[in-house]
């Protein structure tokens, strides 16, 4: 589409009328068939990786800076931006802070396990899969993907029932790293594990009683477990895979929030692939 001209911008810009926009419930954060994104790093990232948005509403006269960037951005492409009152964006928006931007898309499109082996093969790369067993937490979760992105883990894999699915607040805790962390998910996470086993890869699971991490073989084909923040990894999961690693603990507490425990468990990984 051609790209509108710079003086034509404002007018597409429209006020919007508050009697045709409902205000989402906090129940729908859970729910994938009205998803948002939410902060400007999560809008910009998904208008540069062209990702489907019906639209975009920006908070009115806060059009300077990044967002007006990600207006331009939106209007080149042919996407209706709309601008919306401080009360119309405190109603909508489904994280604390929306930064002015609140971007509504379709489901997030899921990637089968698959696409996640074969991003490793393009990459010439032993696969590096991240499996999480029930996170419930959307700030957990999406800070896995985040880590997982710097670690350059190949994917996540989480499952279908009982665990946060990819809503806003995942998105916005990612900064933008769910654009690039292929996300797959599954009906039953020991079953997938077992599947990857017979591809080749070596699946450890996070578990207090396990081997210190840093005397565990983490190099080559391999999955890390990661289990919910209550109880750990599940009985039948933790059966599935090949040993477990635990972090060493010096202080009083005895587990580590779930997304921590994931984050240093990848950069064991990436220690031991990149330097031993």
């Amino acid at each position: 589409m051609k790209k509108q001209k710079k003086n034509n911008k404002s007018k597409n810009i429209n006020k919007v009328n508050k009697t045709n926009i409902k205000r989402p419930s906090r129940r729908d954060d859970f729910e994938e068939d009205n998803f948002q994104l939410e902060g400007r790093n999560s809008v910009l990232e998904a208008l540069n990786h062209n990702k489907t948005i019906d639209k975009i509403f920006v908070k009115k006269g806060e059009v300077e800076g990044t967002l007006k960037v990600i207006v331009a951005k939106a209007l080149e492409k042919g996407i209706v931006v709309q601008e919306v009152d401080k009360l119309r964006m405190e109603q909508m928006k489904r994280t604390n802070n929306p930064q002015g931007v609140i971007a509504l898309c379709p489901a997030h499109e899921y990637c089968e396990v698959e696409d996640i082996l074969e991003n490793a093969k393009k990459h010439g790369e032993d696969p590096f899969v991240i499996i999480l067993d029930e996170i419930t937490d959307p700030h957990n979760l999406g800070a896995i993907i985040r880590t997982a992105d710097a670690a350059g883990a190949h994917g996540v894999i989480i499952p279908k029932r009982r665990a946060v699915s990819l809503t806003a607040i995942v998105s916005k805790t990612s900064a933008g790293a769910l654009e690039y962390v292929p996300v797959a998910r599954v009906n039953n996470i020991s079953k997938e594990i077992e599947k990857l086993k017979k591809q080749g890869l070596w699946i450890a699971c996070a578990d207090i009683k396990g081997t210190e991490c840093f005397k565990a073989d983490l190099k080559g084909a391999i999955g890390i477990v990661i289990g919910n923040e209550g109880d750990g990894v599940s009985r039948l999961v933790k059966e599935s895979c090949d040993y477990s690693v635990k972090i060493p603990m010096y202080g009083k507490i005895e587990s580590l929030n779930a997304s921590v425990a994931a984050g240093l468990l990848m950069y064991e990984v990436v220690r031991q692939r990149k330097f031993l």
